[in-house]
């Protein structure tokens, strides 16, 4: 375990990793951008590390020798909603889903880029930060789309949009899960139930009608973005 304490307000970085080079590459890429590391080679050490130190964020590799990464995101989701990305190489989107069903907050799969990291690291914390949308603020806006989930009121710039119960509910469920990946499977069971989990297509055919009434080009939206073979994921900004 390393204990990087140099900044004590900056935000504590929980890395747990058992490649010695990606350790490296991840400890010297965020030392540099003023973030604080603690790092774990295993599940085992990893969970205890997020018990006693209390990170703001957790990067957590599904490779672990002792057991597989899905296994730290069950247990630490057991007690603690704290942003876990998964920075895995397996590929498979059989993997991904499982990893972001498990609880996991997003992916990136090996290699990825300096830039796209710090990117989700950003988004991840911003969600954290904000105010749980089921508290007394139930108002949210992104691009020129606002609105009222207590009051079921979605506008684009001025003008009240109309969606059917399920395009708002599916809208809504977006909403308060906001830059985080939400899987097909989960979509179908919250929208629609659980009687619905072999009826992908729902999603899709709802996803596009919402595109066509809250995004500017609906061939290439800004906000309701999809993860291919993955799901959905609503950017905020």
């Amino acid at each position: 375990m390393n204990n990087d304490m140099a900044n004590p307000s900056a935000p504590l970085i929980a890395i747990i990793e058992d490649e010695a080079p990606i350790q490296k590459f991840l400890h010297a890429s965020l030392q540099v951008e003023g973030f604080r590391i603690i790092q774990a080679t295993t599940a085992k050490e990893g969970v205890r590390l997020i018990t006693q130190q209390h990170p703001a964020i957790v990067l957590l590799d599904l490779g672990l020798p002792d057991a597989d990464g899905i296994s730290v995101i069950s247990s630490v989701r057991g007690w603690s909603s704290l942003p876990i990305i998964v920075l895995s190489a397996r590929g498979e989107e059989k993997s991904k889903i499982e990893a972001l069903d498990a609880g996991a907050d997003d992916y990136l799969t090996k290699p990825f880029g300096v830039g796209e990291l710090l990117a989700r690291i950003r988004s991840a914390l911003r969600r954290a930060a904000r105010p749980p949308v089921d508290g007394e603020d139930h108002t949210f806006r992104f691009g020129n789309v606002h609105g009222d989930l207590a009051a079921r009121q979605v506008f684009v710039d001025e003008n009240e949009v109309k969606l059917t119960k399920l395009e708002f509910d599916l809208l809504a469920l977006l909403v308060r899960n906001r830059d985080r990946v939400l899987t097909h499977q989960y979509l179908l069971k919250e929208v629609w139930g659980p009687g619905s989990a072999n009826e992908p297509h729902y999603v899709r055919v709802f996803m596009a009608n919402l595109r066509k009434k809250l995004e500017k080009n609906p061939s290439r939206p800004q906000y309701l973005l999809t993860e291919q073979g993955i799901g959905y994921r609503l950017r905020s900004s």
